[in-house]
């Protein structure tokens, strides 16, 4: 071992009877950084703001003197299976031969269960491309009508949800963006066959939706993100266990601290 307080040979001397090279003996090896903290910290802020991606969490950790590029920012990101939400398949298509209806929320007072229903497609990312999930919520009550999971974004799977959703109520009201599965004429023949009037967003105005919208959140939130679907069939399952969870045993502050099915069925 070199000894650097030696008083007859110097170190120089100390490496060359030692083999060993001068750059080591001056190396002072730096602390491991805790990759945990920051990991920590890029966790807090992704669920404050999904939508930040990995440029902005580097800028913001190092307004927070972290001091990290953006390389140890997308590697922990991607360790930890956080990405940016923001949308990737276009899952609200439009069909400019479909007629377009009004939206008839603006203004309105919803004051009880099966005054308004509201519908819409998110993604579900998978190993291999996505899922999609559509679901059929009661504005009023936020209870989980039904919904349906699929690897194709046809009209079929959308009415297939809405058809099992009237075996348990009906609405006066339904709202749809206008993608092209809700103004088709399949899917407006069955809302207005039932005496449901028919609502859609505005163009672009995803927060003429916001109900459903923010159901799309909780479940990302909360549960989606958490887990790592290898199969569709488990994804279905899991997505299946968290709604029964949503609908029958988690608390809304919104609704007295009551779950949606004490609201809908109450």
């Amino acid at each position: 071992m070199v000894d650097e307080g030696h008083d007859q040979l110097s170190i120089r001397k100390q490496c060359e009877l030692l083999n060993l090279n001068r750059s080591n003996v001056y190396y002072k090896a730096m602390p491991p950084r805790n990759d945990s903290l920051i990991a920590n910290e890029i966790h807090e802020m992704w669920l404050e703001m999904p939508f930040y991606g990995y440029r902005k969490l580097t800028a913001e950790l190092n307004r927070r003197s972290h001091g990290v590029n953006h390389k140890k920012v997308l590697r922990l990101m991607r360790e930890m299976n956080v990405q940016a939400l923001y949308p990737r398949p276009n899952t609200s298509r439009h069909n400019p031969n479909n007629k377009i209806y009004p939206y008839l929320l603006r203004g309105l007072e919803i004051i009880y269960p099966n005054q308004v229903w509201s519908t819409d497609i998110t993604y579900i990312k998978m190993p291999e491309g996505f899922m999609y999930l559509v679901g059929l919520i009661d504005v009023y009550s936020r209870y989980m009508l039904s919904w349906k999971f699929s690897n194709t974004l046809d009209t079929e799977f959308c009415l297939d949800m809405l058809k099992e959703g009237l075996g348990r109520g009906k609405p006066e009201i339904l709202n749809t963006d206008q993608g092209c599965q809700f103004t088709s004429n399949a899917w407006i023949e069955c809302v207005e066959s039932n005496a449901i009037k028919v609502s859609m967003d505005g163009r672009g105005r995803w927060a003429d939706n916001v109900f459903i919208e923010r159901f799309w959140r909780t479940i990302k939130h909360e549960h989606v993100l958490l887990h790592d679907y290898k199969t569709a069939g488990e994804a279905r399952e899991s997505i299946k266990h968290f709604i029964d969870i949503y609908n029958h045993k988690r608390l809304h502050q919104s609704l007295g601290y009551k779950t949606p099915a004490e609201i809908y069925w109450g």
